[in-house]
């Protein structure tokens, strides 16, 4: 149980049964009364945003996560499907949990999922990932207007800008944190 004096940002608590996270927090004290905990808090589940205010003396119940090492199987229509390694079940996790995560998933790929009541609420990608450019325009020498960037598209559809020597076929290393091209991967 939490009081609001554990309260800070990255803290997880639950609220009306489902995860929430403090994204911003303040505290003021008024020169009468109660303490006040300005919190900003994002629901886990759903994403959306909200504020609130809490007075000094309210308990929080923590929320109980669990992150999963699991392996990236395959995509269908029912969503992104993940495999426990340890225990051999099954998560789905839908395209609104993943968000452009998608874009970086590479099949038998190890990631970590967010758990939370036996559902898969969020993913925690490896830092780098290695794609193939399946589609890059070819660079026209002395075209210094844009720079020594072209767009480019790789292998789960994702654009990004790459250097001028890019060509389809390449394969390269992007920062998931980012979605930023890093370097060229030798093979």
């Amino acid at each position: 149980m939490y009081s609001c004096s554990d309260l800070k940002k990255g803290l997880k608590i639950l609220i009306d049964n489902e995860p929430h996270v403090i994204v911003g927090f303040d505290f003021t004290k008024p020169g009468k009364g109660q303490s006040l905990y300005k919190c900003k808090l994002r629901n886990m589940v759903t994403g959306s945003l909200f504020d609130r205010t809490y007075r000094s003396g309210e308990n929080f119940v923590p929320a109980s996560l669990v992150e999963s090492d699991m392996q990236f199987l395959y995509q269908d229509y029912s969503g992104y499907v993940f495999m426990e390694q340890k225990k051999s079940e099954q998560t789905v996790l839908t395209e609104d949990v993943l968000g452009d995560d998608k874009y970086f998933l590479v099949d038998n790929m190890e990631v970590k999922v967010l758990m939370f009541d036996e559902r898969g609420i969020g993913l925690t990608l490896p830092i780098f990932v290695n794609l193939r450019v399946t589609v890059s325009d070819p660079w026209v020498k002395g075209d210094t207007a844009a720079g020594n960037n072209k767009p480019a598209t790789v292998e789960t559809g994702y654009n990004l800008m790459v250097p001028s020597f890019v060509d389809e076929g390449t394969l390269i290393q992007i920062d998931t944190r980012t979605g930023e091209y890093v370097t060229r991967v030798k093979e």
